[in-house]
């Protein structure tokens, strides 16, 4: 694919001021924000010195969008005067996060292009997020800073492993689990080259996961046992003679049950499927 066909990159373009962007972002952007475009929202993007990218902004959504910048340096305060919301403090304090979200109130879409860190990046999505829309987004992008030593990853406490503990969070919500601990109002998280999006939707978060049944004729059918399965591909001549006994079947199989919760075989059956982890 060329990124030249793609909205976000001709957006880009017509910039008149500086703005670096990676190539595969584009389409990324593209994918996320194209349902946004030419309806009133408030968009907000954090590190925008230069200026080019609030103006690829406003070509982007069009002019309905409402185009906020935060950035750390006071001279960004320049872009005031073509038409932008510009806040000047830091991302990795809450306290100007409280002023800000004051400020601005609601919000659609947060772009995260600051200044990488892990600290930045998971105190901006902690505190900003009580303010973004339902169907609103959280986009931190230049995520691969998680892998990179000069940032300090790969590490257990990077931006990415605080991703991956949201993801958690949501499948805590399925109904056998603690309610106490899930997660309330990320809905999804996508993970995309050099980037992790939250997808914010406390309706559907709410839906309370419990089994359903849609009344349909039940043919009895059985799941079967993966144990009985595996032990009868190893041994299959023994297992027709004992698929002619149902209670020997049957107890192979409680046997097999209680084997395949013991530490031991878990080990074992982990180190067999570590070949599929690539990465």
């Amino acid at each position: 694919m060329s990124i030249e066909i793609t909205k976000s990159y001709r957006a880009y373009k017509k910039s008149p001021y500086k703005s670096i962007k990676h190539s595969s972002y584009f389409p990324v952007y593209d994918h996320l924000f194209c349902p946004y475009i030419g309806k009133e929202i408030t968009f907000v993007e954090i590190g925008i010195l230069g200026g080019g990218s609030l103006f690829m902004w406003r070509e982007f959504f069009g002019e309905s969008a409402r185009i906020i910048g935060i950035d750390l340096n006071p001279e960004a305060k320049r872009w005031e005067k073509e038409g932008f919301e510009i806040y000047i403090g830091s991302q990795s304090d809450p306290h100007f996060w409280e002023y800000f979200k004051n400020e601005v109130g609601n919000i659609d879409i947060v772009l995260d292009d600051g200044g990488h860190t892990f600290e930045q990046q998971i105190i901006t999505v902690e505190n900003i997020l009580p303010n973004i829309k339902d169907t609103g987004l959280i986009v931190v992008e230049d995520t691969h800073s998680s892998y990179m030593s000069e940032f300090g990853g790969p590490s257990s406490h990077s931006f990415v492993e605080y991703a991956k503990n949201i993801v958690d969070g949501i499948n805590f919500r399925f109904g056998q689990f603690s309610k106490k601990r899930h997660e309330k109002s990320v809905y999804s998280v996508t993970f995309l080259e050099s980037f992790v999006v939250f997808n914010i939707n406390r309706e559907l978060s709410a839906i309370e996961s419990h089994p359903t049944n849609n009344e349909g004729i039940d043919l009895n059918i059985s799941h079967g046992n993966a144990g009985t399965v595996t032990l009868q591909k190893k041994l299959p001549s023994l297992f027709k003679q004992i698929k002619k006994v149902r209670i020997l079947k049957s107890a192979l199989a409680n046997i097999y049950g209680k084997i395949s919760k013991t530490t031991i075989y878990k080990y074992a059956k982990n180190l067999n499927l570590r070949k599929y982890f690539k990465y």
